[in-house]
């Protein structure tokens, strides 16, 4: 009997370390590239990522545009092609195993001339606090990635002396750009439009800044000629 009970209490440890790692979110399926390996992979070259949808920034003429992320790093998926039916089930979180090639844009890689299939996992990046990152070199390794900056300062966005500008001042359908600082130094930063539209709280709270407001904001780690976030949150720095 104690022969039977510990063959049975091993079987049944065997099935639990199996269903442990079968439902872990980190493992890869095969032929799947780890962040670091699509990383490393050069710019034109085909890559195959598992990841997880964070944002939908647009969908247009059966395409679509994505931040995704898993736990080791950020991809922007451009254009790929995607139905209307598509798009609304995928939802943040959704994990998609992509096949596509590594593009770069005005510094922004991206992947193009994709496509994908939805797989069984979920995963909600927390932004990563990238202050300390600003101005230097390391910044470029979190792009894309959902991020956060704190206790930022609102500088006068041109010399008019306004506290942001629309990209689109007539009917205002489109980016709003503000400028904050830390420790002495500016940046820019973006409300992309077609992530974030005119009806979005954080297009109405940029709207709302005055210059010398202390703004804590969370957003993506966008590139174009350098680091330009596009910031999907803006609040009262804690």
């Amino acid at each position: 009997m104690k022969k039977l009970i510990a063959i049975l209490m091993a079987s049944l440890c065997l099935l639990t370390l199996a269903a442990c790692a079968g439902g872990s979110s980190d493992a890869k399926g095969e032929g799947v590239m780890t962040y670091a390996e699509y990383a490393a992979a050069p710019l034109d070259s085909q890559v195959v990522v598992e990841t997880y949808v964070q944002g939908k920034q647009s969908w247009w003429d059966n395409q679509a545009t994505f931040y995704t992320q898993d736990k080791d790093g950020g991809y922007f998926i451009y254009n790929m092609p995607c139905t209307e039916e598509e798009f609304a089930k995928l939802t943040g979180g959704t994990k998609i195993k992509v096949t596509g090639y590594k593009s770069e844009w005005a510094g922004e890689v991206e992947i193009t001339d994709a496509k994908f299939e939805i797989e069984d996992g979920s995963f909600i990046a927390t932004a990563t606090d990238v202050t300390d990152k600003l101005g230097t070199a390391e910044l470029i390794d979190y792009q894309n990635r959902f991020v956060s900056f704190k206790g930022m300062t609102v500088e006068p966005y041109d010399e008019s002396g306004a506290a942001f500008a629309y990209k689109n001042d007539v009917d205002k359908t489109d980016d709003l750009y503000f400028k904050v600082s830390k420790d002495g130094q500016t940046y820019n930063f973006c409300v992309e439009f077609y992530l974030t539209g005119a009806d979005t709280e954080v297009y109405k709270a940029v709207e709302a800044l005055n210059v010398g407001d202390v703004i804590d904001m969370e957003g993506f780690l966008y590139w174009y000629e350098g680091a330009n976030p596009h910031i999907t949150s803006v609040t009262p720095a804690k």
